[in-house]
């Protein structure tokens, strides 16, 4: 028994030995990668349990990303969902798993969601739908949030709208947290959205663990009220509806981060300017439902006109401050929902971004590493693939086209692979699986690795695939697993990486 087991463990190297033989020099950088990290089976629910994330029995740290755009791409018959498939592939190879999106669009447009209270495109949704299926299929979960502070996508106003036409008062916007028609609409899109039934997993969204988390709300402001006691009765109706329908999934609300009258001394030193927008960080988060506490990072927006180091400076106290009334005092999670830096910001620079970016990625890691894991993670302003610069916000990072900006993001997610449920490969158990798209993910992975590791100087040495096993290993499968000797394409794909990779080291 014991020489068998000895056996097993020694054949894969006879393998990498023989490989050697057949004349290439192996660099055994066989991965499955922090930098990849892409489980796509997702066989729990995200838990908010001792003040962190978990899942399946392990901490849930995540490295993440915003991508407002994608429901709108998926549904667009011009685009078929391409940009869609083709940046969580990208997002999944530099080791992102949590995408925040929009599930919202409301309006009378054509490319809207809801057009009417309760009346919905059925090819907009079909296109939600396909991107809660494409986030599954490379490994990723999402964030999905339920309406806009904002008049872009409809928003608040749109809501408002609606009742105005059918012949009610409602004077002002503001009006949406407080007039019963109004948030009986609202109530009425939470509960149709948690019901869907997705058309390509024939899932309800309520039970589809591929969905991380519902979010109430995009940065939401009350300005005619700026105690916030207004907005945070709002949110303790609205959280207590959606978990009576929902219990399974985490709740966070969207806020940027202000504080409010509750702690006056707060306001004056951690919101710009001290000013109050009418939410209130603190009661906010205390209401029950709220599963973990969020802010938002806009320096560029806030601090206008101020030095880069003072806007650095700004945002490790923001984190830090936040974290710690998250852990102390409401004792939840605490993520960073968006943060970036833009291109429109006089003296721009990618160095600048890439500045902005490691001190932002620092914070994280410094303040998990020392704080328990209870900073759970961040989600940058955001990504879009190529062919989409009509769209450009300033904020974008297109991945195939910047390598520092990709080397910074995998830097990020190979700490958040550290005692977390992250550092995985390509699993059988996947809906849809097949040896073409495990090949295609071990591509993208190796081709990402090769080539950052070519343009920037060697910095990127190589990650760990997940996981080899020999013949005879059946009852231990854990459907991630590579059989060298039964598996000739993706003995190619190693190969191929390795003898890549051992030119690389020895060149000048």
């Amino acid at each position: 028994m014991y020489m068998r087991s000895i056996q097993k463990v020694l054949t894969p190297f006879k393998l990498i030995a023989m490989a050697k033989l057949g004349g290439s020099q192996l660099f055994l950088c066989v991965l499955a990668l922090v930098a990849a990290t892409a489980a796509a089976d997702l066989p729990g629910f995200v838990e908010s349990i001792d003040k962190t994330f978990w899942t399946e029995g392990s901490t849930f740290l995540f490295n993440g990303f915003n991508a407002h755009w994608l429901m709108g791409d998926a549904a667009s018959p011009l685009s078929n969902g391409s940009k869609v498939t083709a940046l969580f592939k990208e997002a999944a190879a530099a080791g992102l798993t949590v995408c925040r999106t929009w599930a919202f669009y409301d309006g009378f447009s054509n490319d809207s969601l809801q057009v009417t209270p309760g009346v919905y495109h059925e090819q907009v949704f079909k296109g939600l739908d396909f991107v809660i299926s494409e986030a599954r299929n490379n490994g990723l979960r999402v964030i999905l949030s339920l309406v806009n502070n904002y008049n872009d996508y409809g928003g608040r106003a749109q809501y408002v709208d609606w009742a105005r036409r059918a012949g009610l008062v409602v004077p002002s916007v503001d009006d949406f947290y407080t007039h019963d028609i109004v948030k009986g609409y609202f109530k009425d899109h939470i509960e149709y959205m948690l019901n869907r039934m997705n058309t390509f997993t024939k899932m309800a969204y309520k039970n589809d663990p591929s969905i991380m988390a519902w979010e109430l709300i995009n940065e939401p402001h009350c300005e005619s009220d700026p105690s916030g006691k207004i907005f945070t009765a709002w949110v303790q109706e609205m959280a207590t509806f959606l978990k009576t329908i929902d219990n399974n999934h985490l709740l966070g609300v969207g806020l940027e981060g202000f504080y409010g009258s509750s702690t006056p001394d707060k306001v004056k030193i951690n919101n710009p300017n001290a000013v109050q927008i009418g939410v209130d960080f603190m009661e906010v988060h205390k209401v029950i439902q709220i599963d973990y506490a969020t802010v938002h990072a806009n320096p560029d927006f806030w601090l206008k006109g101020q030095s880069e180091d003072k806007k650095k400076e700004f945002i490790n106290q923001w984190l830090w401050n936040h974290w710690k009334d998250s852990l102390e005092v409401l004792g939840k999670p605490f993520m960073l929902g968006a943060f970036g830096k833009t291109k429109k910001d006089p003296g721009y620079s990618e160095q600048i971004r890439n500045d902005f970016y490691s001190t932002v990625y620092d914070s994280i890691y410094s303040i998990s590493k020392n704080g328990h894991k209870t900073f759970t993670g961040g989600l940058m302003w955001q990504l879009f693939v190529e062919g989409m610069e009509s769209q450009d916000d300033g904020f974008e990072i297109i991945l195939s086209q910047d390598a520092s900006a990709t080397a910074l993001i995998l830097n990020q997610t190979r700490w958040r692979c550290w005692g977390s449920h992250l550092c995985r490969g390509k699993t059988k158990k996947d809906p849809g699986f097949s040896e073409q798209i495990h090949n295609d993910f071990y591509s993208t992975v190796y081709d990402s690795i090769y080539s950052i590791s070519k343009d920037e100087h060697k910095t990127f040495t190589g990650r760990l695939m997940w996981q080899l096993f020999v013949e005879g290993m059946e009852s231990y499968y854990d459907g991630f697993e590579i059989i060298l000797s039964q598996d000739a394409s993706a003995t190619a794909l190693i190969l191929n990486q390795s003898k890549n990779m051992g030119e690389l080291a020895g060149s000048a």
